[in-house]
């Protein structure tokens, strides 16, 4: 599911409250003070929080990161440097509070739950103060302009994504290349069909 950010954190915790009390997740931030704000703020709520960024001292998150893979219930809040190598099967979300930079970014993400084949949730909240930011950073990359337009393009497709009136699925399946033959079923605008008109 995917949504517009109005006091993200509240949205978060009633995420998890809802439907996750207890089960491992991961929480996807955009920059690493955001991460260290979130990941106090997640333990000041009563869930056990870990942040995982690079800025980190290597034993911090090793040792989180061996936390994550042996505990349970362990809420990992971290920004992309998090996930590469980890294979916990019964991560039952992953929620992102920032716009990621690409669906390909945005998948790989989101594929690290559920890998144990019972039900996970991909969450995230987006608000074009996120994607000024993202072309903030873009911008002012030292990348050739080819670069810069592929850069652009993926944000374009996970903004569309975002916006999207149809099955997610379908959209992401798209975007590499694949068809779908019908509607999930099991993402937002499939389960609750958002309200559309001939403009």
């Amino acid at each position: 599911s995917v949504i517009l950010k109005n006091n993200v954190k509240q949205q978060l915790l009633r995420f998890i409250e809802t439907e996750h009390t207890g089960d491992a997740g991961i929480v996807y931030c955009l920059t690493r003070k955001r991460v260290e704000e979130f990941a106090s703020w997640l333990t000041d709520q009563g869930h056990q929080a870990v942040p995982y960024h690079a800025g980190l001292s290597t034993e911090d998150r090793q040792g989180h990161q061996d936390r994550f893979l042996n505990e349970e219930g362990l809420i990992v809040v971290a920004t992309v440097a998090f996930g590469m190598g980890i294979d916990k099967p019964n991560v039952r979300f992953v929620a992102h509070v920032d716009l990621p930079k690409s669906p390909e970014a945005y998948y790989q993400e989101t594929g690290r739950s559920g890998r144990d084949g019972l039900p996970a949730n991909a969450w995230l909240a987006y608000s074009l103060a996120d994607v000024v930011l993202l072309k903030r950073i873009m911008e002012s990359s030292e990348a050739d302009e080819q670069h810069r337009w592929t850069e652009q393009h993926k944000l374009n497709a996970i903004v569309g994504y975002c916006e999207s009136v149809t099955c997610r699925r379908s959209i992401l399946l798209n975007f590499f290349g694949e068809s779908s033959p019908s509607e999930c079923g099991n993402c937002d605008t499939c389960l609750q069909p958002v309200q559309t008109w001939d403009g």
